[in-house]
C-alpha cells in the first residue's frame, strides 16, 4: 500500500485554494478541502486528478465547521494550509462593524483556531502549517486597512507559533501573494492601475506556495518589486508611507475608489 501524505486546505472551492488542492492532487497527495459552498467543493473535487481528492462543506469561522473539519481529518495530516480569506475595500469611514468584523474572523481568527484544533493530528506527523497571507500583510495598502490589518496578524501568528513550536517538528511557512486574479478581484479591479498593482494568476501563485511548502521554507514572496519593497517596508517605512501615501492622494486613485464604491 502506498504511503500519500494528507493536505487539508480552508477555502478551497475557488481561486488559490483551488489551484493549491488541484496541484496537490497532481504530485500525489491526498486532498481535504473545506469550504462553505457545496457547488464550488465540488469543482475543485472534479478538476483534482485521481479519485484522491475529498470535501467537508464547513465554516471555519465556527466552532461547529472546526469541529466537522476535524472530523475529516482525522488523527493525522501533514500539511494544514489556511487559505481561507475574504476582503473589503474602501475607505475605512465606510466599512461598517459586520465587514469589520467578517475580515478578522476569517482571515485571523479562523486559522488561529484551526490550527490550535488540529496541532495534535500535525505533532503526530510533524506536518507543517502554511498561512497565506499577503503583501499587504507587510505593506499597509490605504483602502486595504481592514485586509491589511488582518494579514499582519496572520504574519504575526505564523512567528510566533513556528517559535512556540519550535523543537516539536511542526514547521511554519508564510505564503504572501499579491494581488491574484480571482473572484475576488471585483472587490478592487478599479484599483489596479492607479495603484500601479500587478496581478498574478492563481495558478502561478500556488505553484509557487508549493515550492516554498515543499522546500521547507521559513516564507515566501513574490518575485519582482514587491519583494523589494516588502525589503524597504521593513527597513524604511517612512519611504514606502511617501510613495504609496502620494498614490493614495492621487485623483485617479480617488475617482476608481468612487466609481468601485457605485458598482
Amino acid at each position: 500500500m502506498t504511503y500519500r501524505h494528507t493536505v487539508l486546505i480552508t477555502g478551497a472551492g475557488t481561486g488559490i485554494g483551488k489551484e493549491l488542492a488541484i496541484q496537490a492532487a497532481e504530485m500525489g497527495f491526498k486532498v481535504i478541502i473545506a469550504g462553505r459552498s457545496e457547488a464550488t467543493l465540488v469543482e475543485t473535487v472534479s478538476a483534482c486528478e485521481g479519485d484522491l481528492a475529498r470535501y467537508v462543506v464547513a465554516d471555519v469561522t465556527t466552532a461547529k465547521g472546526r469541529g466537522a473539519i476535524c472530523s475529516a481529518v482525522g488523527n493525522s495530516v501533514h500539511f494544514l494550509i489556511n487559505n481561507a480569506g475574504t476582503l473589503n475595500v474602501g475607505h475605512l469611514r465606510d466599512l461598517d462593524d459586520t465587514a469589520l468584523e467578517t475580515m478578522v474572523a476569517t482571515n485571523l481568527v479562523a486559522p488561529m483556531a484551526l490550527t490550535r484544533d488540529l496541532l495534535p493530528a500535525l505533532q503526530r506527523t510533524k506536518g507543517r502549517i502554511v498561512n497565506v497571507g499577503s503583501v499587504f500583510g507587510d505593506i499597509a495598502y490605504p483602502f486595504f486597512a481592514g485586509y491589511s490589518a488582518t494579514k499582519f496578524g496572520l504574519r504575526g501568528f505564523s512567528d510566533a507559533i513556528r517559535r512556540e513550536l519550535s523543537g516539536t517538528g511542526v514547521d511554519v511557512t508564510y505564503v504572501a501573494p499579491r494581488a491574484t486574479r480571482t473572484a475576488a478581484e471585483s472587490a478592487f479591479g478599479a484599483l489596479v492601475e492607479p495603484l500601479d498593482m500587478t496581478l498574478d494568476s492563481a495558478e502561478a501563485v500556488a505553484s509557487q506556495a508549493w515550492d516554498a511548502i515543499l522546500a521547507g521554507k521559513r516564507e515566501s514572496f513574490p518575485k519582482g518589486k514587491e519583494r523589494i519593497f516588502v525589503k524597504v517596508q521593513r527597513l524604511l517605512p517612512t519611504l514606502i508611507d511617501k510613495s504609496v501615501g502620494a498614490q493614495a492622494r492621487h485623483p485617479k486613485t480617488l475617482a476608481a475608489l468612487k466609481a468601485s464604491a457605485k458598482v
